[in-house]
C-alpha cells in the first residue's frame, strides 16, 4: 500500500512493533497518543503482520494512522505459546525482508521509523538507509537497564548463558534488590530466547533515540543513569495505554453494553478483585480451578478474566463471581466497583494499574514480570507480591488455602494494612496523572521527541 497527496509538511512516522498483543497495544496506544496531540503534523504507517490485521484492523483510530500489513511468520497463535523461542527468532529472521520491501513502496519516504528493540533489525534497516530511528520498548526501564547491564558484563567477561547463573552474584549496575529477579529471570528462560533479548539491547545501541513507556517520576533514577550511559536522547513518553479511549467511553458514556459492565455497576465500591493472568503464558488449567474454588469459598466478589478456559470455569463459579473470556481492562480498573487487582505484572497491566489507583497482588510468571513485581511491591509499596516456589514445576503453585487467607486479608479495606496500600494507590495514580496532563513529564517527553523528529524529517 502507498499514500499519495501532498503530505509535504507532514512527518511520516513507520511503527514496526513486534508482533503479539503486549507489543502491539502498546505501539498502537503510543501511536494514537502522538497522532492526537499532532493531528495536521503527522502521518503514521503501522506495520502489523496479516494476522494482526484480522484482530485489529476494524478498531477505531484516528485519520493520521494507516495500517499495512507484512506476512506472518508463524501460522497460529498456538504456534507461539508452544515453542516462543522459535517464533522469536522467526520474528527476527523473517519480517526484515518483507518490512525492506514496504519500505521501499511508501509515499512519502519515511522520515523516521519506530522500532520495537525486540526485533533487533529495525535499527540495523534504518542505519543502512539513513534513516532516524527510534528504539520503542515495551517495558520497565529498569528491565532495559538491567539487561543493558546483563549484556555488558556479559560480553567483558566472554560469559556464556549456561555460566551466567554461577558468576552473577555481582553485576555493575544491577542493585542487590533486583539480582534475585535477574537470576529467577535466566532460569525460567530458554538459553536462546534470552540471547536474542541480549542481542536486541545491544542493537539498541545504535538508534537515534530510545523511547520508554514508562512514568519518569516512578522510574527518575534509573533513567538518568541510562542518560549518563547513551549518546542519544531519551525519553520516558508516559504509560502507552488506551486511556484517550477510556475519557472517550467514560464521557459518552458507551461501554454499558457489556455484560460485566452493567455486573460491576451493580457491585459496592472497591468490593470486587479484579483477576488477569496473562493473555499468553498463564497459569495451568489445575490452578485456574484452584483460583476459583478458593475465592468461592471466601464469598468474596470477583471478576476473573480467564481466557480461553472462561466457558469451562463459569461452571464452578459461584453467585458472587463473573468469568469471562476478554474485557476492556483499563475501563475495569476504572471502575469505582474495583478494590484490588490479581495480576501477573506484564508491563501494560501494572502501568494500568497505577493509572487507575488500584492496589495489586503480585504472581509474575514470566520474564519482566518478575522485577515488575518487586518495583511494585517493595519501591512503590502498592501492592503485595504473592509468595511462591519460583522453581515450582507442579501444575498448581498456590493452594487453595492459601489463596482465601491471601484474598481476605488483601481485600480488608478496613485494616490499616489495607487502608495503607490503598492509600498508596491514589498517590501513585495522582502521579501518573499529572505526568500524562499538560506540562507533565510525559506530555512534555513526548513534544520534545516530535520536536527532534521533524527537525531530522524537514
Amino acid at each position: 500500500m502507498s499514500f499519495t497527496g501532498d503530505n509535504s509538511k507532514v512527518c511520516h512516522v513507520l511503527a514496526m512493533p513486534f508482533p503479539g498483543r503486549g507489543h502491539i497495544n502498546p505501539m498502537l496506544s503510543f501511536c494514537k497518543i502522538l497522532a492526537s496531540r499532532k493531528p495536521n503534523e503527522i502521518l503514521i504507517t503501522f506495520v502489523i503482520t496479516e494476522e494482526w490485521l484480522g484482530y485489529i484492523g476494524a478498531d477505531p483510530k484516528p485519520e493520521a494512522i494507516r495500517f499495512v500489513t507484512i506476512p506472518n511468520v508463524i501460522p497460529s497463535e498456538r504456534g507461539r505459546a508452544a515453542d516462543f523461542p522459535g517464533f522469536y527468532e522467526a520474528v527476527m529472521t523473517k519480517m526484515e525482508e518483507p518490512f525492506e520491501q514496504l519500505l521501499d513502496q511508501l509515499v512519502p519516504p519515511v522520515d523516521v521509523i519506530v522500532g520495537d528493540v525486540e526485533l533487533r533489525w529495525p535499527v540495523e534497516v534504518a542505519n543502512r538507509r539513513n534513516v532516524p530511528v527510534a528504539a520503542f520498548w515495551t517495558m520497565s526501564a529498569s528491565f532495559y537497564s538491567m539487561l543493558h547491564h546483563l549484556d555488558v558484563f556479559s560480553r567483558d567477561q566472554h560469559l556464556t548463558f549456561g555460566t551466567f547463573g554461577e558468576q552473577t552474584e555481582n553485576i555493575p549496575g544491577i542493585s542487590s534488590l533486583y539480582m534475585e529477579d535477574l537470576l529467577t529471570v535466566l532460569r525460567k528462560t530458554d538459553e536462546r530466547a534470552m540471547q536474542l533479548a541480549l542481542e536486541c539491547i545491544s542493537a539498541a545501541s545504535k538508534a537515534n533515540y530510545l523511547l520508554f513507556t514508562t512514568i519518569q517520576e516512578l522510574e527518575a533514577e534509573i533513567i538518568d543513569t541510562l542518560k549518563h550511559i547513551f549518546p542519544f536522547p531519551i525519553y520516558s513518553i508516559g504509560p502507552a495505554i488506551p486511556y484517550l479511549e477510556l475519557e472517550e467511553k467514560t464521557s459518552r458514556n458507551t461501554d454499558h453494553s457489556h455484560d460485566y459492565i452493567k455486573w460491576l455497576d451493580s457491585q459496592p465500591d472497591e468490593s470486587v478483585l479484579y483477576i488477569s493472568l496473562g493473555s499468553f503464558l498463564s497459569v495451568s488449567n489445575a490452578q485456574m480451578d484452584e483460583i476459583v474454588e478458593a475465592l468461592n469459598n471466601t464469598g468474596i466478589r470477583y471478576l476473573y478474566v480467564a481466557r480461553g478456559e472462561a466457558s469451562r470455569l463459569k461452571d464452578k463459579c459461584g453467585d458472587k463471581g463473573m468469568v469471562i473470556p476478554w474485557c476492556d481492562q483499563l475501563r475495569v480498573l476504572s471502575h469505582s466497583s474495583i478494590g484490588g487487582f490479581w495480576s501477573h505484572c506484564g508491563w501494560n497491566s501494572t502501568l494500568e494499574t497505577v493509572f487507575a489507583g488500584v492496589p495489586i497482588l503480585t504472581f509474575p510468571l514470566f520474564l519482566d514480570q518478575f522485577p515488575n513485581s518487586s518495583q511494585l511491591v517493595d519501591e512503590w509499596k502498592n501492592g503485595w507480591k504473592i509468595e511462591v516456589s519460583p522453581l515450582s514445576e507442579n501444575e498448581v503453585i498456590l493452594a487453595k488455602e492459601d489463596i482465601e487467607v491471601l484474598v481476605k486479608r488483601f481485600m480488608d479495606l478496613e485494616s490499616q494494612e489495607g487502608k495503607k496500600i490503598r492509600d498508596r494507590a491514589r498517590e501513585l495514580k495522582v502521579t501518573c496523572h499529572k505526568a500524562i496532563g499538560k506540562d507533565g513529564s510525559s506530555y512534555k517527553n513526548l513534544d520534545a521527541f516530535f520536536n527532534d523528529i521533524s527537525f531530522e524529517g524537514h
